[in-house]
């Protein structure tokens, strides 16, 4: 779109992003950035019921409203209600249909990302102000700054990881329970789906390999039964803290922070290991690292930071990727759907993995 002058400062702005947990996370720029420009702006968030943990203790974000990801025709209206132009501002980060229509109840004025397109033509006229998605060519957070460079607003590149002090208090005790008490090292095993899990083993000869390094091994994960399963199955045969299930999602960001380094696969909690600065070594198979790659703590522009194709590094941040000639496909797996394996990763060996690490430990 062409117009780019700012609009009057808002008092009131809720930015609308119903997806994932990393998804969430990677909005956290956009409330950064209309912290910096409007600070005595108060700031929401709208988000699925489930995600809003990894916005627990943020201070650019005073409230979290949610929704259920299948919500009833009465969580719709409910929502509506609580919304309606309630807002000086609302954004909307996500171009489907509920996104929009979400920001434009919301906000006095609104603006969205759009794909442009004749069947989406509704939602250019619902907002006040749009910006084309682009999904394949632009990463996530800079496609969600062109927004605010679309409102006049100076955009701040910073994916903000939070807590708070019970958070911090929660992961100080479980390591010491578990004797972890110098250097460590954070392994995050289990990814949300089966078509970006790398072997059980593989993760063990990472371990031995760090453990050989001086440096203690910290495995941490949720509390899903598949998660806790492939957690203790590493540790039978390596020798671990195995924190997963243990800790909330903010108090596991605690035990990152202090880690020497962490290696996991495309997950939310890697993008947070990359947002605090730890070096972070990052597995990625059928996933384009060009969209989603985790955004290095230090890459301050809107320029992409990462190709679609390679192993390669950009500050605190190592993507180590499947070597197969389809990677990435960008599709859900071998099979195309989200419970297949990808042979990209299955059949990476753990030498890739180390040698990021190696790198990332180097002085």
């Amino acid at each position: 779109m062409s117009e780019t002058s700012r609009w009057a400062a808002p008092r009131r702005a809720l930015v609308v992003v119903p997806r994932r947990l990393g998804d969430v996370l990677l909005a956290t720029p956009v409330m950064r950035s209309l912290k910096r420009a409007y600070p005595d702006c108060r700031v929401d968030a709208l988000v699925f019921a489930g995600t809003e943990a990894i916005l627990g203790g943020n201070p650019d974000v005073n409230a979290v409203l949610t929704i259920a990801e299948r919500p009833t025709p009465g969580d719709h209206l409910a929502l509506v209600r609580r919304l309606l132009r309630r807002y000086d501002l609302a954004l909307s980060l996500v171009p489907g249909d509920r996104s929009t229509f979400y920001a434009w109840c919301a906000g006095r004025k609104s603006a969205g990302l759009v794909v442009d397109e004749p069947k989406h033509a509704w939602k250019k006229a619902l907002l006040g102000r749009w910006v084309p998605f682009d999904d394949r060519g632009t990463h996530t957070v800079a496609m969600h700054l062109r927004l605010i460079e679309a409102l006049g607003i100076p955009p701040v590149p910073e994916v903000v990881a939070s807590w708070r002090p019970a958070n911090a208090e929660a992961a100080s005790a479980a390591l010491a329970a578990q004797g972890v008490t110098g250097a460590y090292a954070v392994l995050h095993p289990f990814p949300k789906f089966r078509y970006k899990q790398w072997p059980a083993e593989h993760w063990v000869a990472v371990a031995d390999w760090l453990r050989a390094q001086g440096l203690a091994v910290v495995l941490t994960g949720g509390p899903d039964p598949a998660e806790r399963a492939c957690c203790a199955e590493i540790a039978q045969h390596a020798a671990v803290a195995n924190l997963a299930g243990a800790l909330s999602l903010p108090a596991t960001a605690c035990v990152i922070a202090g880690a020497r380094v962490y290696a996991g696969p495309d997950t939310a909690t890697t993008h947070l290991a990359a947002a605090l600065g730890v070096p972070t070594a990052a597995l990625f198979g059928p996933t384009d690292p060009l969209k989603w790659g985790p955004w290095p703590h230090s890459h301050h522009t809107l320029e992409n930071p990462w190709r679609r194709v390679g192993s390669q590094r950009l500050g605190n941040v190592a993507i180590v990727q499947g070597a197969a000639t389809c990677t990435p496909c960008l599709l859900e797996g071998c099979d195309r759907h989200v419970d297949s394996t990808a042979d990209c990763l299955t059949g990476l060996p753990p030498q890739a993995m180390i040698a990021a690490l190696q790198t990332l430990l180097a002085p």
